[in-house]
This record gives structure tokens, C-alpha cells and sequence, in this order.
């Protein structure tokens, strides 16, 4: 016999979970010793937003599910929007928090699943002692299978309950990909020996599938050029053939090289406006194709639709195209010379730098020159995000943690830090935030540092919330609900113990030199004073259209 509080530990550790994020109440205070002493690694938040969002961040860097766990009531309603942003996302995370005892609610509860439903993530609860663990190993296991946070509510007079028995054992799944049926790809197989010009743009949904492989074989044998969405950043790392990213955030060579293709096959990508730039990147003539599992993938540009997992789909359209014996295209050999200046490195532009303000473009790419290529770069959201899409390229996409595109959130950039730091400590975290995000999730810088992870921290500081600035002032909007006073960053972050400078021109950033050399011990945070006026492509692109 066991209470519950350590059956349900014992049952995760045993289960493979290994860190857990999260902020302690009465209501899972014990919960959480459950864990600790199952031999979970925590790592206590200063926010259950935060919490949250190291989980996912976790998930997004390793694939692992890991533990979020809060009290009751406002300890669970306090994860709402890093909640919202991990079911957009797809991130398996298990949300394990304390409820109202099993025989009602109280004054000071609320409706949890009816709460959590509204987001909506699954809620699981351990009703009675007799299903508890069964109920435990099913919300861990649906974590696990469908890539989604599950919340495992836990009523206050289960915590200390005694429970008895071995814990229900997961079984492995059997394999969820449906067969691709040849005939589905016949349409997409007809517009492959029609085009001259083709491109396989790779989502997030391929690089899950595990498409990556087979996507580069497919593309060698039909002579196509790749692209990626942002959140499948680094999927064809290397490749000579890849023009980077899709969408808003491409280069305008690279850009323009898009634009010329007549067939666009889209694998695991939910082409919203973002990817396709409003319309704007795609020759009017050229056929879409889209190969994706999503329920709700289909958009008036699309040209062919086909519902399939990607791996399976490249992998039956690369059969399909040796049994029909395509010949492969030439296209891109004609263009190798333009494809290997199409990066944004290769773009000039007038550096509006001051001696008080430095250029946000000469800023990132100075740091990629010094930074090393095996790095996770965790974007919070905000008008700055373009200047490390740019300049940043990561090694594949669990290298990319953009914590802000699913919800378009701001505010949880120092704890998705966290979550990847604790996830890959093998690799450098880089996390870049504009000034509005790094004020709304403060409390997690000190969560950062105090964990020791080896984390450069960047803040676009332009003093104001940038994009709505750019798109909204000359609409008429007063501009001083969104521009504030300077912010002495560096003196914050020294006062939680990192390492922090500020930086206003190139010459400031010998301490990152310095920071590496030495092995990059503990958190480098770098405020940077950016030049204002300087306004992101996405955006302007934005503004004019």
C-alpha cells in the first residue's frame, strides 16, 4: 500500500518521465514530493505560466513529455495562455494539478475540466482510488500518443489516499500511420511530370513523421529545390539545394526563386497566411499541392489535397516516380549560381546604427559570426522575431522553440529557455526577446539563471511594443499606449545573478568572445539598445499590403 502522492510518482519515473516544471500550492505540494522523491528532476517556476511553458519547450527540443504541475484553482487558470500555446503547437506535455475534493466544489473552486475544455485540452481525473493509476497511465500515454498537453486533475482528499496494486502497464502502439493509397498521389504525381520547376516545402508535421530522409531523396530524384516553414527551421540543413525559409521571413532572392516554381509541394505544413505571405510568393499559375494529417488544412490556394502522414506520402511518391520513370528537372542547376546568394547574408543594407542605438540586422548577424552552429534559438514573440530568423539558422527544427507563433503570445521566452536548456543541455540556448516580452515574463529570467543553464539571453530593446508601433501609428493610433521609458535590463539581470551588459554598438559584444571562451558558464544577458526605425520585411510587407 501507497498514498496516491507517491503511487503516481513511482508510476511516471517508472514510466520514463524524467522532469517535471512547476509551482507548489496545497493543492499539489505533496503531488510534487510524490515525484521528487520518484526520482524526477523539478524544477520549481515563479510562475505556473512559466511552468507550462518549459514543459512544452521541453517537448519541443526532446519529443519527451514532461511534467507541469500546479495547484488548484488560480494555479491552474495561471497556465492558460502557455496552455492554449502548447495545444496549438502540438507539444505532449502532462499538466498534473490538484481540484476540488471528489464530493464537490467549494467557494474557492472552479469547474477545472470545464475550464481546461474551453481551450480545449483533454482532462483526465482520478475519480476513486481503485482507477487512480489507470487514469494516471492513460493521461500519460495520451500525452504521449497524440502530441497534446492532458491535464490529470487530482482531487485534494485523493493526495494522501491509499492505493494498492502495480500500476497498469503501457503497452506499445501499434503504428497510427494509414497506408498511403498510390491512387491519392496519382493527381500530384500528374502535376510532378508536367512541372519544370519543382519545390518541396517541409512544416512541422514532416520533420514529426520523420520525412526529413526521404523528403531529400525524393527531391534528388525529381531535381526539386527545398524550403521549410519556420517551424521546421533546419529540416535540410546543409543542402546546397535549400533556399531556407518559406514564407515571410524568406530573403528576397530566395524569395524570388519561390516565386518562379510551377509546382509547390507542401509536406506536414498548414499554409496559413504567414507561410504564404498573404499570397504574395507564389506565382499565381503555380500548383499547390498540400500532403498533411490536419483535419483543417485546406485554404483557396490550394490546388491538390491529399490526407496523408508526409513520411509515407514522400516515400510513395518517390516509388511512384521511379515506377513511372519521371526524368528529374534541371531547374535548379540552372540557378545554383543564384540559389547559393539567395540567403540573407548576402543581402546589403544601410546600417541606421547611432552612437547610442545599434541596428538590430547588424546586431544578429554579428552574433552569428561568434556563435556556434550546435545552438537552440528560443524566440518569444514580438517585431524583433525576424532578425533571428534571419541570421540564426539552427542545426534542425528541435533547434527552432518559437514560443510565441501557435497563439501569437508574448511573455514566455525566458521560460521556454528554461524548458530547452533543461531539454538539450548538450547544446547552447540562445534566447531572443524584444523588451514588452522580457517584462511580461521576468520572473522566469530568474528561474533561468538560477538553474545554471548555459543560456545567452538577447533583448531587442527598442523601449515599445515595435509592431504595434509600425502597424498601428500610422493608422491613427496614440502611440503612447505603446512606447515606455528605457529599461536598464543589464541592471536587472545582474541583480539575478546573471553575467549582463548593455550593448549600443559592435564593439559591446566582446564579452559574448569572452563568455565563450571560457565555456559559456551560467546566463550572458545582453540588453541591446536598438535602433527603432528599423522595421522587419514581414512587417513592412505588412503595412503596404
Amino acid at each position: 500500500m501507497a498514498v496516491l502522492a507517491t503511487a503516481v510518482g513511482r508510476t511516471l519515473a517508472d514510466l520514463g518521465v524524467r522532469h517535471a516544471f512547476g509551482v507548489v500550492g496545497g493543492g499539489n505540494i505533496l503531488l510534487t514530493a510524490g515525484l521528487t522523491g520518484a526520482g524526477i528532476s523539478y524544477v520549481p517556476a515563479r510562475h505556473e505560466g512559466g511552468a507550462m511553458a518549459m514543459a512544452d519547450a521541453y517537448h519541443r527540443t526532446t519529443g519527451q513529455v514532461a511534467i507541469c504541475t500546479t495547484s488548484h484553482g488560480p494555479g491552474l487558470t495561471n497556465i492558460a495562455t502557455a496552455l492554449t500555446e502548447a495545444t496549438k503547437h502540438g507539444s505532449g506535455a502532462l499538466v498534473i494539478c490538484g481540484d476540488a475534493p471528489s464530493l464537490g466544489l467549494r467557494s474557492h473552486d472552479i469547474d477545472q475540466p470545464a475550464f481546461v475544455g474551453s481551450i480545449p485540452a483533454p482532462v483526465l481525473r482520478t475519480a476513486d482510488r481503485a482507477t487512480a493509476l489507470r487514469t494516471t497511465v492513460d493521461a500519460l500515454d495520451l500525452a504521449r500518443t497524440t502530441s497534446r498537453p492532458v491535464v490529470l486533475c487530482v482531487p485534494n482528499d485523493m493526495v494522501s489516499a491509499e492505493v494498492s496494486g502495480q500500476a497498469p502497464v503501457i503497452y506499445p502502439a501499434a503504428s497510427s500511420v494509414v497506408p498511403v493509397v498510390p491512387a491519392d498521389l496519382d493527381a500530384v504525381l500528374d502535376a510532378l511530370a508536367k512541372a519544370r520547376c519543382p519545390l518541396l516545402l517541409a512544416g512541422l508535421g514532416a520533420w514529426r513523421s520523420g520525412a526529413g530522409k526521404v523528403l531529400v531523396e525524393l527531391g534528388e530524384r525529381i531535381g526539386a529545390l527545398y524550403a521549410t516553414t519556420t517551424m521546421a527551421s533546419g529540416l535540410f540543413a546543409g543542402s546546397r539545394w535549400s533556399l531556407g525559409v518559406f514564407g515571410g521571413f524568406a530573403a528576397p532572392r530566395a524569395a524570388a526563386i519561390i516565386g518562379s516554381a510551377d509546382l509547390v509541394i507542401a509536406f506536414g505544413a498548414s499554409l496559413d497566411a504567414f507561410t504564404l505571405h498573404h499570397d504574395k510568393l507564389l506565382h499565381p499559375d503555380a500548383v499547390l499541392a498540400q500532403i498533411d494529417l490536419a483535419d483543417d488544412r485546406a485554404i483557396d490556394r490550394v490546388s491538390l489535397s491529399v490526407t496523408a502522414d508526409a513520411s509515407a506520402a514522400a516515400e510513395a511518391l518517390l516509388n511512384a516516380v521511379n515506377a513511372r520513370g519521371l526524368p528529374p528537372s534541371t531547374w535548379r542547376d540552372e540557378l545554383a549560381d543564384a540559389i547559393a546568394r539567395a540567403g540573407w547574408e548576402h543581402e546589403s543594407y544601410d546600417d541606421a546604427g547611432t552612437d547610442s542605438r545599434i541596428d538590430p540586422r547588424t546586431l544578429t548577424a554579428a552574433l552569428a559570426g561568434v556563435l556556434p552552429q550546435e545552438r537552440t534559438v528560443v524566440l518569444d514573440g514580438g517585431h524583433f522575431i525576424e532578425w533571428p530568423s534571419r541570421y540564426l539558422p539552427v542545426p534542425e527544427p528541435s533547434a527552432m522553440v518559437f514560443m510565441g507563433a501557435a497563439f501569437q503570445t508574448i511573455g514566455l521566452g525566458f521560460a521556454g529557455a528554461v524548458g530547452a536548456a533543461v531539454g538539450r543541455p548538450d547544446r547552447l540556448t540562445v534566447a531572443a526577446l524584444g523588451d514588452g516580452g522580457a517584462l511580461m515574463g521576468l520572473p522566469e529570467l530568474e528561474t533561468l539563471v538560477r538553474t545554471g543553464a548555459s543560456a545567452l539571453v538577447v533583448v531587442y530593446d527598442d523601449a515599445a511594443y515595435g509592431f504595434e508601433v509600425h502597424m498601428y501609428g500610422p493608422k491613427g493610433a496614440d502611440l503612447r499606449t505603446a512606447a515606455f521609458g528605457d529599461t536598464d535590463f543589464a541592471g536587472i539581470a545582474r541583480s539575478l545573478g546573471a553575467t549582463a551588459v548593455t550593448v549600443r554598438r559592435i564593439a559591446d559584444l566582446w564579452i559574448v568572445r569572452t563568455w565563450l571562451a571560457r565555456g559559456c558558464p551560467g546566463t550572458l544577458f545582453l540588453d541591446c539598445k536598438v535602433v527603432p526605425q528599423v522595421v522587419a520585411r514581414f512587417l513592412s510587407d505588412l503595412i503596404a499590403g
